[in-house]
């Protein structure tokens, strides 16, 4: 099969699986693909496991509040292996895609033991940090109905954060600790990056809030 071929069919799949929800839509997955392919360059990985993987690592939806959010990487990557077998990808591949799939999940806890799945993971959690991380944390708060921040101490310099009920918790609850969790050196390097555009952001945000001008 051909890397074209089956970047071409993964897309067209995708088109007709997406959910609704902003946060995960078409754009964010392309972007995935995007990454994982540049990181796949850098580490000299198989673009014909971590492309599959990535353009399919969402391909089964569950909202981020349900208790069933642990299944969702393996409930896609049962979907996107089935959809692969239906248009001739490689056998021998299939075990790697299901892997990259499952692993890439924060929720999930599952231990990456293929560099493609390190990539596609590392290629996943980008999207959660920089000016897209900010943007999309916010889509997610205001479609869960949190607020955006805790009026007597909003950085959590005093409290443990709590990103159930404040959408700026989650950069504490989770965001920040994501580059110790980065498994290929290009991916560390790029979400130090933007941890640190994140953090200018919350300078400025906390400025504003305090009314200084």
């Amino acid at each position: 099969m051909k890397f074209e071929t089956l970047n071409s069919a993964c897309e067209n799949y995708l088109k007709k699986r997406m959910s609704a929800d902003p946060a995960h839509d078409i754009s964010h997955v392309r972007r995935v693909v995007k990454n994982s392919l540049h990181l796949t360059v850098i580490e000299k990985a198989n673009r014909m496991v971590t492309v599959p993987a990535a353009w399919l690592h969402d391909c089964v939806s569950v909202a981020k509040d349900s208790r069933f959010r642990h299944q969702a990487s393996r409930l896609a990557a049962r979907e996107g292996v089935k959809f692969l077998e239906s248009i001739n990808y490689p056998a021998e591949l299939l075990d790697e895609v299901f892997h990259a799939i499952e692993a890439h999940s924060f929720s999930a806890n599952v231990e990456t033991r293929s560099l493609e799945a390190k990539v596609v993971q590392d290629a996943d959690r980008l999207e959660a940090l920089g000016a897209i991380g900010i943007a999309r944390c916010m889509l997610t708060g205001g479609s869960m109905g949190t607020r955006l921040y805790e009026a007597g101490d909003p950085f959590c310099e005093h409290r443990d954060p709590d990103d159930r009920t404040y959408t700026l918790d989650h950069f504490y609850a989770k965001l920040f600790t994501l580059p110790a969790t980065m498994k290929t050196e290009a991916g560390k390097v790029e979400a130090e990056k933007r941890v640190e555009y994140m953090k200018n952001y919350l300078q400025q945000l906390g400025d504003e809030i305090k009314g200084r001008f």
